[in-house]
C-alpha cells in the first residue's frame, strides 16, 4: 500500500457521520480489490464516487493515495449539506457543535431527551423553507443539527419517513462526541479539492473518463421486505433504480474507467436469488463477508455477505 505523500498533508480523515451501509469494515478487502495502477503508483487520478453516503472509502483512498481530482455526488441533500459545510466553514461548524456539545452534557437524561426531540422538531420544521442550492450561515446550523441528531439518536441512523422528515428516536448514549474537532478538521483538509454535487448517480457520467476509479455504493437492495425500515431519502431506492444502475454500470464500461460496485447479497435470505447475479453477469462479481450493525432486532444482526462487482 502506498503511503501519504506530503502532497496528502497526511490526511487521517475518517467518517462525520454514522451512515447505514457504511464501508468502514470492508475497506481491507477493497484494498486488495483496487486496480493494479493505483497500487503501482500510489496516484489516482481521478476519483469519482457517485453515492456519497459516509464517504468511508474516499477518506480510506485519501489516507493512502494521492487523489489529483475527486467528484463527490448524492441525492441526499442534507447529506451534501453537511460536507460542503464542512469544507467551506470547519471552524464556525466546530464553535457551535461545541457549545452543543457542552450544553448537551450538563443535562440529565430527561433534559437530554426532551433537547433531543426540540432539534428534531425544529430540523424537520426548517426542511419546507431551507434553502439548499445557495450555500449560507444557516448552512453551518443545518449541519450542526444533523451531526448532533446523528450523534444522540438510536443506533446512529439517518432515516427519513415519506414526507423527508427525519424520524429516529432518541438514543440514550451517556457522553456521546458529538464534536470531533479534530476529525472535522480532517475532512476538511481531505475536501479541499474535491467536488461535491447533490445529483442522480446518472449526473456523474460528466466527469468519468478512461482510468478514472469509480466506487458505486447504492443504497442496498432490502435483505427481505422487513429490512425496509431504513431509507435515506424520501424517494427510495428500488429495483427499477438498481437496474437503471446496472445499464449505467454498462455504459461506463466503454469509456475505459475502471469500476467497483457494491450491495447486499440477495443470497443472504434466498439462495435461488440471482438478482445481481443477472444485472451484471458479463463482470467480475465476488462475495465477501460482512457484519450487518444497524437493525433494529439485535437479533438480526450478524453476518453477511456483499456483493463487489468490478469491471477489470
Amino acid at each position: 500500500m502506498q503511503t501519504n505523500s506530503i502532497e496528502n498533508k497526511y490526511i487521517n480523515a475518517k467518517p462525520f457521520l454514522k451512515w447505514a451501509g457504511g464501508k468502514t469494515q470492508l475497506l481491507d478487502a477493497f484494498n486488495k480489490m483496487l486496480p493494479k495502477t493505483i497500487h503501482q503508483s500510489g496516484v489516482i487520478d481521478s476519483y469519482i464516487e457517485p453515492f456519497l453516503g459516509g464517504g468511508a472509502l474516499f477518506f480510506f483512498l485519501k489516507r493512502h493515495f494521492i487523489i489529483k481530482k475527486s467528484f463527490l455526488y448524492d441525492n441526499n441533500k442534507e447529506l451534501i449539506v453537511g460536507y460542503i459545510t464542512i469544507k467551506n466553514s470547519p471552524k464556525e461548524l466546530i464553535e457551535k457543535l461545541s457549545s452543543f456539545e457542552s450544553s448537551y452534557h450538563k443535562k440529565n437524561e430527561e433534559k437530554r431527551k426532551e433537547f433531543f426531540y426540540d432539534i428534531r422538531e425544529l430540523y424537520n420544521n426548517q426542511m419546507d423553507t431551507f434553502d439548499y442550492d445557495h450555500y449560507n450561515p444557516d448552512w453551518i446550523e443545518r449541519t450542526v443539527y444533523l451531526i448532533f441528531l446523528n450523534k444522540t439518536c438510536f443506533n446512529g441512523l439517518f432515516r427519513t419517513n415519506k414526507k423527508g422528515k427525519f424520524n429516529v428516536p432518541f438514543g440514550t448514549y451517556k457522553n456521546p462526541t458529538i464534536c470531533d474537532k479534530k476529525n472535522i478538521l480532517e475532512v476538511n483538509m481531505a475536501l479541499e479539492d474535491t467536488e461535491i454535487l447533490c445529483s442522480d448517480f446518472s449526473k456523474s457520467e460528466t466527469c468519468i473518463e478512461k482510468g478514472s476509479f469509480v466506487y458505486f455504493d447504492p443504497p442496498y437492495r432490502p435483505l427481505n421486505k422487513t429490512s425496509i425500515f431504513t431509507s435515506y431519502s424520501k424517494d427510495g431506492f428500488f429495483d427499477e433504480d438498481q437496474e437503471r444502475l446496472s445499464k449505467f454500470f454498462s455504459k461506463l464500461d466503454k469509456t475505459g474507467a475502471y469500476l467497483m460496485l457494491s450491495n447486499s447479497d440477495p443470497k443472504n435470505e434466498n439462495i435461488d436469488d440471482e438478482f445481481f447475479d443477472n444485472l451484471y453477469k458479463d463482470f467480475n462479481i465476488e462475495r465477501i463477508p460482512a457484519k450487518r450493525f444497524i437493525n433494529s432486532k439485535v437479533s438480526k444482526r450478524g453476518n453477511v455477505n456483499e456483493i463487489i462487482v468490478r469491471n477489470y
